[in-house]
């Protein structure tokens, strides 16, 4: 048996596969940047201690600035109330208020007074303003006619001023009595006091010839008058009449008008009825026309006094209305004035212009026509009052 010491075997290697060389990557020059250094975190008590603080003083600031904000707008909200309680009621109100002030009435009393009374909006306000102007213990017992149209500060004026306080009231030329009774109520009368002065005697030349009978329609005089703030209605109404009266004798309308054969009563119906159907300067004419219609025996066919009677009885206006009132159907003149005739039309009747003519109407252009016939005056009609004679 050959035993033959075994050599050991190489380990037979693999031989690499053949790799092509990669192409060398052209190098990219490297840009070096700057990266701050993270900071750190204080962690230490001093350093929470410090944030907090900073937190807390912002907090501060903004609470501040917060709270002021809230005091402008407060502020600036109280101002505009103070000026709007401080404005007039109702700036469109034309008619007056009575409001009496009995003496040793407290400030604060007053201003409830005229807070019920409603010529002020707001008693507080009312109360800082008379502190603010130093004018609490300045205002005056007394009677005032105050306006709702007026604000705070001008009604504080008033009653500072005291009695010496005065109003106007007007009454119109051509107002009836009812107008005139209504233009004394706007001026804080009550109706009580109105009716009672209105239905009163009075002693005057102005009514030698008026029925008694007759009340006072046509003989309150149309004029603007002044008066102290406690007069009463009586006083008002006897102003006009002796104004009426000065007037009357001033421009001889008693001995005028008898020329013509009309009493002073006479003579104020007449104009009043002139003054309702006159345009300005018509007023001459006119009163010729009536005239004549009287010296005729012709009913004057005025519709103004039909009208009239047919308002003051709240009946409907017909021409046909059977009242001594309606001239259409009855001769003569009516049984009193209409109105309170103006000045213009007292002397048209005092002195009546010259002419013949028996008929007029007001067109619709506001210019009076006159003719002497019916067919005439038929044709103005249809020429110039379409609108105003197909009308009551």
């Amino acid at each position: 048996m050959d035993i033959r010491p075994v050599r050991p075997r190489t380990p037979k290697v693999p031989t690499p596969p053949v790799v092509s060389p990669i192409p060398a990557i052209p190098s990219t020059p490297i840009v070096s940047v700057d990266v701050p250094a993270p900071l750190p975190i204080d962690i230490t008590p001093a350093g929470l201690d410090a944030r907090k603080k900073r937190n807390t003083k912002k907090i501060i600031l903004f609470s501040l600035i917060g709270l002021a904000v809230l005091i402008i707008a407060f502020v600036a909200a109280t101002f505009i109330w103070y000026k709007t309680e401080l404005s007039p009621v109702d700036s469109k109100r034309t008619d007056l208020v009575k409001v009496t002030i009995d003496p040793g009435t407290s400030p604060k009393a007053i201003g409830e007074l005229l807070k019920g009374k409603g010529v002020i909006r707001n008693t507080t306000a009312y109360t800082i303003y008379t502190r603010l102007e130093k004018v609490q213990n300045s205002l005056q017992a007394g009677t005032y006619r105050l306006s709702p149209a007026e604000s705070t500060p001008e009604i504080v004026k008033h009653l500072t001023n005291g009695t010496v306080d005065t109003f106007k009231i007007t009454f119109l030329p051509g107002a009836t009595l009812a107008e005139n009774r209504k233009v004394l109520l706007d001026a804080g009368y009550t109706t009580t006091e109105v009716d009672t002065a209105l239905n009163a005697t009075y002693d005057s030349p102005l009514f030698d010839t008026k029925p008694a009978s007759a009340d006072l329609e046509g003989y309150i005089y149309g004029e603007t008058y002044n008066f102290s703030a406690g007069v009463a209605v009586q006083d008002i109404l006897a102003r006009t009449f002796g104004e009426y009266a000065q007037v009357i004798k001033d421009n001889d309308l008693i001995a005028k008008f008898q020329s013509h054969g009309l009493t002073l009563f006479q003579g104020i119906t007449l104009a009043s009825i002139v003054q309702r159907e006159a345009t300005k300067g018509s007023e001459a004419q006119i009163a010729q026309v009536f005239y004549l219609r009287l010296a005729e025996n012709m009913p004057l066919g005025s519709d103004v006094t039909y009208q009239y009677i047919a308002d003051k009885t709240g009946v409907a206006r017909d021409p046909n209305l059977d009242s001594p009132y309606n001239t259409r159907r009855y001769t003569g003149l009516p049984p009193g004035p209409i109105s309170t005739p103006g000045i213009g039309s007292l002397e048209a009747v005092a002195t009546p212009a010259v002419g013949d003519y028996l008929y007029f109407l007001s067109g619709d252009d506001n210019v009076t026509y006159y003719a002497h016939t019916l067919s005439e005056h038929e044709a103005n009609i249809a020429a110039h009052c379409k609108v105003k004679c197909s009308t009551l």
